[in-house]
This record gives structure tokens, C-alpha cells and sequence, in this order.
């Protein structure tokens, strides 16, 4: 899979210390757009992967993360260059709409 699983106790090292770009994908189990959308990502994700990193972060498992990025919805995707957030998306999207979104972030 190309999409990486991170935690609060990871996620300065794999995504604020990394040059980037990196996009985080913050989701939970229990969200039915999230659950719509992670295919999507996973899909962008591999065709994307010499270009940009993905992640994922379950907000319930890793608060820490969302509220210090100030994550009110989900799905939230937010991409990271240099360790700040340069984009911020909230919601679902077709498949087309992210990759043309993430195409301009590289």
C-alpha cells in the first residue's frame, strides 16, 4: 500500500520534518466520507508515489495531530511542504478533482 498509517507519536518525524510535499489524509472509522474517499486516496496515492508521500491519521487513535492543525471536519487533506501546511481540503472529491489538486502541490 502506498498510503502510510501515522500516529501522534509519529508524526513530526514522518511528516513535519520531511521536506515534503506530504499529504495527510485525517479520517476515522466511524466516517462514511472518509470511508469513500480512502480508495480514492490510496488510487492517487500510488500513481503519485515518486512525487509526493501520503499518510493517514485516525483522529480518534492520534488526536494530537488534528487539533494542533486545527482539523474540524473530516475528511480533512492537508498538504505539508518543509513542515507547514501550503493546502487544505475538507470533504470528499472525485478522483479527478484530487489528482488535479495534488498535481499543483508537486
Amino acid at each position: 500500500m502506498s498510503v502510510q498509517a501515522v500516529s501522534d507519536k509519529d508524526f513530526q518525524t514522518v511528516v513535519v520534518e520531511d521536506e515534503g510535499p506530504v499529504l495527510v489524509d485525517f479520517w476515522a472509522e466511524w466516517c462514511g466520507p472518509c470511508k469513500m474517499l480512502m480508495p480514492i486516496v490510496e488510487e492517487v496515492a500510488g500513481e503519485m508515489k515518486d512525487k509526493i508521500k501520503v499518510v493517514k491519521v485516525n483522529i480518534d487513535e492520534s488526536p494530537e495531530a488534528p487539533t494542533k492543525y486545527g482539523v474540524r471536519g473530516i475528511p480533512t487533506l492537508m498538504v505539508f511542504k518543509g513542515g507547514k501546511v501550503v493546502d487544505t481540503r475538507v470533504g470528499g472529491m472525485p478522483k479527478s478533482q484530487l489528482a488535479e489538486w495534488l498535481a499543483g502541490q508537486v
